[in-house]
């Protein structure tokens, strides 16, 4: 007997009631995800519901897990599958389980307290109602198109018969997840309690005759009409090709699927999804996104050391800046530790305190958070101009200016006033963490933790010890990093860390090739389409353009001329445009409208006029982001591939849909990547030319993933 049928997932019991209570808890796993063997298990529950199912009032699904109903489908069995039809028959499998359910002659109500996702809310979309906890944890959605797939257990098909066509397609075009009061509002939820009283209350559901289908009269007027329906996913179509540019099928699958549901009914609706589901699983889009995922799990078990991290309790943080504001707001909130600011001003530390309040007040508005705990994490944040509070910080933050003895000076005034073994973490984007260390009493406590603007926002963060940081500072940084919600990366203490190395080389030749005449419009679509958030000439405006002309010169001193930027930066610092922060750059801002400023033309002796295509804008500006990337990855920059590619994704946002710079380069080859660069070369000069790496993995064929 193998233990999966000794220790079973799903487990029915029969209380004296006659209410059946089917259990999930998956044996040796945090979460419960749904895996294709269990098919077996609920083959025999429904056997025994349907011995019994004449004398039962109904059944109850909840889960055994004390922080989670079921997280979704196990991701790790789609990498089984060798074909289409293989995947398909997976979603087939999960279809016919939860077409069991509904059909089940009694009254089916989902017990949910935490995750609900993907498969899991498939499970619960089966039922007939649903009865949430309120708890913070409680989440519902279906994220699948994150993973470049649709949701293939009927989600596309249940969801919009449930909530209606705008809402569920609100939910599965965006994986967005919603909180229980939220499902409430929408109709996904019928019960929202506290998880005190969650198996009560689902229990008073029973006593409810199964569901029927019901919809909003003014949707349901509109959808069911051909116009109507024509007229939503026309819209919807419009608003998912401007942001996905065309790079994500699962976007037009999922717009298909529902609405080839929505007019040939149920069975042809869930047959289109298994299809869609299986074609899915195959592309190299779903396969990258996959990696990514995988990727990011596996991480969450590295510390960057074999070191024992240590828990950080308290935190000081240096500087009331953007950047030390944002610290401050992701370790009060996220990390929920208390944080005290120093800044040399009052007005700065207000500022600080200030921001951290604006952004709660949105979540307050959005209805997150209650005013309550608003005002609970608000006191979990203090300042001041002087030392009071840090001789108790376990870690102090340093987010001053880009200053190396202003540094050097923060870090023995911090080892001076803060208790022993303090660990003194600096956010430079470009001063040698060795350089900051050099003069301190404790250098082994001392290491770079290099966030990325807006630090609410961005996930990544490169953490930086320098050659004497002690390995339990490392592990215990990495740690702490993950509870500020970031996804930490350990880089080498080099100049231009990772990110920014290989960022540079990318936005240089953005900038060459607007100093050729191509418009700023079109350098920013042709990237835009390629996939990256945002294009490189607004990317210079949003980090600065004051920034990169203090990083480009140490990274000429440090790498050499490849990194020399074209002039353009000395000439708009002295017209006053620093980009956003100084409400103009290459463009305009007025609140969040922006505009190209057509006077930058002028500015830079430059009549605009488009001679390149898309493509060409695009690979000019990738290749040399690539090349860098295996230099620094033979430099000893990154720990591995998987690094890298997490690094540009989170940093930079390189498109997910390619898997990161070493995917990508794997996805191309090695030996055609460095045929097109050697064709760049002779175009657009040397600088294409591929490094020794590259010419290396070209002649051996090595890839950088096995």
């Amino acid at each position: 007997m193998s233990p999966a049928e000794t220790n079973p997932a799903f487990s029915l019991t029969i209380d004296d009631n006659q209410v059946a209570w089917l259990a999930i808890d998956v044996p040796n796993e945090k979460m419960n995800t749904l895996q294709a063997e269990f098919a077996d298990q609920m083959e025999a529950v429904f056997k025994q519901l349907d011995a019994s199912a004449n004398r039962l009032k109904g059944m109850i699904v909840h889960s055994l897990k004390p922080d989670n109903f079921v997280a979704g489908a196990d991701v790790r069995m789609l990498e089984a599958c060798q074909s289409a039809q293989e995947a398909e028959h997976l979603a087939t499998q999960g279809q016919a389980m939860f077409n069991r359910l509904a059909a089940l002659p009694f009254t089916v109500v989902a017990a949910i307290h935490g995750p609900c996702l993907g498969g899991g809310l498939e499970l619960a979309l089966a039922c007939d109602y649903r009865v949430c906890s309120d708890a913070d944890i409680t989440r519902l959605g279906l994220p699948e198109v994150q993973l470049g797939l649709l949701p293939g257990s009927g989600g596309t098909q249940r969801l919009p018969r449930l909530i209606g066509l705008l809402e569920s397609l609100d939910m599965m075009l965006t994986g967005k997840q919603v909180r229980a009061k939220k499902a409430l509002k929408l109709g996904l939820a019928d019960a929202c309690v506290p998880p005190a009283i969650l198996l009560q209350a689902a229990q008073q559901f029973l006593e409810k005759s199964k569901r029927k289908e019901k919809k909003d009269i003014k949707e349901k007027l509109l959808a069911n009409t051909g116009f109507g329906r024509k007229v939503i996913f026309e819209q919807a179509t419009k608003k998912a090709n401007q942001k996905a540019r065309g790079n994500y099928p699962a976007i037009p699958a999922i717009l298909q699927v529902i609405q080839h549901g929505l007019e040939k009914g149920l069975t042809e609706g869930l047959a289109k999804e298994a299809q869609e589901f299986g074609q899915l699983v195959m592309t190299p889009q779903s396969q990258a996104l996959r990696s990514i995922f995988f990727a990011t799990t596996e991480m969450k078990k590295d510390f960057g050391s074999s070191a024992q991290p240590q828990n950080i309790n308290k935190v000081g943080v240096l500087g009331g800046g953007l950047m030390g504001a944002g610290i401050a707001y992701v370790s009060a909130t996220k990390a929920k530790v208390p944080v005290r600011i120093k800044d040399v001003s009052n007005d700065g530390v207000l500022h600080a305190m200030n921001y951290s309040y604006q952004l709660l007040s949105k979540l307050q508005k959005r209805r997150a958070i209650t005013q309550t705990q608003l005002q609970r994490q608000m006191q979990f944040i203090s300042g001041g101009t002087d030392f009071t509070g840090f001789s108790q910080k376990d870690m102090v933050i340093e987010a001053v200016f880009e200053d190396l003895s202003l540094k050097q000076n923060m870090v023995r005034d911090i080892e001076a006033q803060a208790k022993k073994g303090v660990i003194f973490a600096t956010n430079t984007s470009s001063l040698p963490i060795a350089s900051i260390a050099k003069g301190a009493a404790k250098p082994e406590n001392v290491i770079g933790l290099h966030y990325f603007s807006p630090v609410d926002k961005m996930p990544l963060v490169e953490v930086i010890p320098h050659e004497g940081t002690s390995e339990e500072v490392i592990a215990t940084t990495v740690k702490f990093a993950r509870r500020q919600g970031k996804t930490p990366i350990v880089v080498k203490d080099k100049a231009g860390f990772y990110v920014n190395r290989i960022l540079a080389p990318y936005m240089n030749e953005a900038a060459k090739i607007l100093l050729s005449g191509e418009p700023i419009e079109h350098i920013d679509d042709a990237l835009l389409n390629f996939g990256f958030p945002v294009g490189p000439i607004a990317l210079l405006d949003e980090v600065g353009v004051d920034i990169g002309a203090k990083i480009t010169p140490i990274l000429v001193e440090a790498l050499g001329e490849r990194f020399q930027a074209p002039d353009v930066f000395e000439t708009l610092l002295k017209d006053g445009r620093k980009g956003r922060k100084s409400g103009k750059g290459f463009y305009t801002y007025k609140g969040k409208k922006k505009t190209v400023d057509k006077s930058v033309y002028s500015l830079l002796k430059l009549k605009p006029e488009s001679l390149l295509t898309e493509e060409v804008v695009a690979l000019r500006c990738v290749l040399l982001m690539l090349n860098e990337a295996v230099r620094a990855f033979d430099d000893g920059i990154i720990h591995s591939a998987r690094d890298g590619d997490i690094g540009a994704i989170f940093g930079i946002g390189f498109p997910p849909f390619l898997g990161g710079p070493f995917r990508y380069i794997d996805q191309i080859g090695a030996a055609k990547l460095v045929e097109m660069m050697n064709g760049y070369a002779e175009k657009y000069g040397s600088r294409f030319a591929p490094c020794d790496g590259l010419l290396t993995r070209a002649g051996t064929g090595e890839k950088f993933y096995s």
